[in-house]
């Protein structure tokens, strides 16, 4: 069986359509898939051993520059490239209608969402399938659910699987206990404050941890040069591709993070990761696997949704070694480093008991 996955973007939400297509190709041998995936994101459908062609799409590129677009032939191209082979089915997993339009420009039974379960209801009329999944769920289970209902397989009950194990480099040297701080994001109200990562650094480096510290932008690598400052031992990556963080990922003992697709990245990879979040819910989106834990702001405004914090109460202070400092978004304060750090201690203690428990049985997978 062949079949086509639309899912575009964003870095959390293709990460989110992994398990779906692991568990399609345990039910179906032989299965193969094409996958349609903003061009920033191509590399990550490659990872799956499934997945045999990928095709890019630059839908927000054309949308600054429709003209060039047009004139450079780039849709064209792209057009060509998606109706080059035909697929028993056409899965819309991203269920919007810039994925339902090439949806339907593809050859084969398409595929998706009912109106009451998908993201723009108008979609689910470029379908000629549609499917009823329950959205009071985390996406990686309503993906999952399409899947099997799309292929005709009942959803298995075993581990949630990405598939992607064979990025981690199980065979290279050993490394120091390390952590990977995840500190960049795109709402200004979900940035944890740079004071706290500072402090989470040095309560790491104290107890013998290295730090890793990626970036994507010249904002986000400047941060990571102040938190990094006099922390013996913090290591400021250079700028990584894709597959490259995810084999420095892979081969950290845990992993922080802030609401960014990144920490999804991290679950996939099954590192030991706390993720904080103070104006997001992670309740039908945040980071999704094995040994991860969501820490959520208790602060009566969170989760806001905004992109903006928005709060106009009292001053709510933190307390690191360089002194008290005012917390901004407020919502943080209720996330201080040391609980952070305690956390994420206690996660990386519990995957390696798992780990030798599961060693010790045969029952290691890559």
């Amino acid at each position: 069986m062949r079949i086509l996955i639309v899912k575009t973007s964003s870095l959390g939400d293709v990460l989110h359509t992994l398990p779906a297509l692991t568990d399609a190709s345990q039910a179906i041998p032989g299965l193969s898939a094409d996958w349609v995936v903003e061009e920033s994101f191509a590399e990550i459908p490659a990872w799956h051993p499934a997945v045999e062609r990928v095709i890019p799409v630059a839908v927000r590129r054309w949308r600054k520059h429709p003209w060039n677009a047009v004139q450079s032939g780039d849709i064209s191209q792209f057009v060509s490239a998606l109706k080059l082979r035909a697929y028993d089915h056409v899965i819309d997993a991203q269920g919007l209608l810039k994925s339902a339009l090439i949806t339907r420009l593809a050859r084969g039974n398409r595929a998706g969402l009912d109106r009451h379960s998908i993201k723009e209801s108008a979609a689910s009329l470029f379908y000629q399938q549609r499917v009823a999944v329950p959205k009071a769920q985390h996406a990686v289970q309503r993906v999952r659910q399409l899947f099997a209902a799309v292929l005709g397989y009942q959803l298995p009950s075993a581990q949630v699987d990405y598939g992607i194990g064979a990025l981690a480099d199980h065979q290279g040297p050993a490394e120091p206990a390390s952590l990977m701080l995840l500190h960049g994001t795109t709402w200004a109200s979900k940035h944890w404050p740079e004071q706290y990562w500072r402090e989470l650094a040095a309560l790491a480096h104290a107890d013998g941890f290295q730090i890793k510290l990626p970036w994507g932008n010249q904002t986000e690598h400047q941060r990571a040069l102040r938190i990094a400052d006099n922390i013996p031992g913090s290591v400021v990556l250079d700028k990584q591709s894709l597959t490259g963080l995810a084999r420095h990922l892979s081969r950290c003992s845990g992993v922080v993070a802030v609401d960014t697709g990144l920490g999804h990245l991290a679950a996939a990879l099954n590192r030991p990761a706390v993720a904080i979040y103070g104006a997001t819910n992670p309740a039908l989106s945040g980071s999704f696997g094995y040994h991860q834990q969501h820490l959520r702001s208790t602060l009566a405004c969170s989760p806001c949704l905004r992109k903006e914090c928005s709060y106009r109460g009292k001053v709510l202070t933190g307390e690191t070694r360089q002194g008290s400092f005012e917390v901004k978004p407020a919502c943080y304060q209720s996330l201080p480093p040391a609980r952070v750090f305690s956390e994420i201690k206690r996660l990386i203690a519990q995957a390696a008991i798992i780990k030798t428990t599961n060693s010790d049985a045969g029952l290691i997978r890559s």
